[in-house]
């Protein structure tokens, strides 16, 4: 998808990576559900009380939805993290996916959100993403 993506900031405060505005030339797109540390049977929380493993395992679950989509961390155009718990809390979930192995996928667009609950008791982190793909053929 390279040359499709744009990624700008212009005059805009510096961040801390990502960038303010991300532009997707025509084409498709995929939106991924929200992701979240759930077991394989999809209905244990993983990691109760352990955010950084709820981030690792919410990573291992966006890396296949990606790859379902045809897609890479690359191709991702806008990206929403949901955190259970204080700024703090947030700034460290945002920390560690960015240094992920989807790391690249927040480089774009991205908003961070601390929230009160999410929809799993013990659920302390969830990540929506967009990503743009190739025409098809």
């Amino acid at each position: 998808m390279d040359g499709v993506i744009e990624r700008r900031s212009g005059n805009l405060h510096p961040t801390s990576g990502y960038h303010h505005v991300t532009i997707a030339n025509p084409g498709r797109l995929a939106f991924l559900a929200g992701q979240m540390p759930m077991d394989e049977t999809g209905t244990q929380v993983v990691g109760v009380d352990d955010l950084d493993r709820q981030v690792d395992v919410t990573v291992e679950h966006t890396q296949k939805a990606l790859a379902i989509a045809g897609a890479r961390p690359e191709d991702v155009v806008r990206s929403v993290v949901y955190v259970v718990g204080d700024q703090a809390a947030a700034a460290r979930a945002w920390h560690r996916f960015a240094e992920s192995s989807i790391g690249a996928a927040f480089t774009s667009a991205s908003t961070l959100l601390g929230v009160a609950a999410l929809g799993f008791p013990d659920q302390l982190v969830e990540l929506e993403l967009t990503a743009a793909l190739p025409p098809v053929a």
